[in-house]
């Protein structure tokens, strides 16, 4: 069975995610994040995408806290 993964968006911020996950690259190298937070970018504006390295306050970055349509992959 598969642990659950939460993922929040957070106002004017990145996404956390929680949980067990894997990160990989285009060339197959991954890292995994077991019981750790991650931030992910959401202002599109960071210089270590996909992760988040704070530059959505330097610009201001203003988003709500919604849940958007998430494209479900099977």
């Amino acid at each position: 069975m598969t642990e659950k993964i939460e993922i929040k968006a957070l106002k004017n911020g990145p996404y956390l995610i929680a949980g067990n996950a894997t990160f990989m690259d285009v060339d197959g190298n991954s890292k995994a994040v077991d019981g750790k937070m991650v931030a992910l970018c959401r202002c599109g504006q960071s210089a270590n995408k996909p992760f988040c390295d704070g530059t959505h306050r330097k610009i201001n970055f203003e988003s709500d806290e919604t849940l958007v349509v998430l494209p479900i992959l099977e």
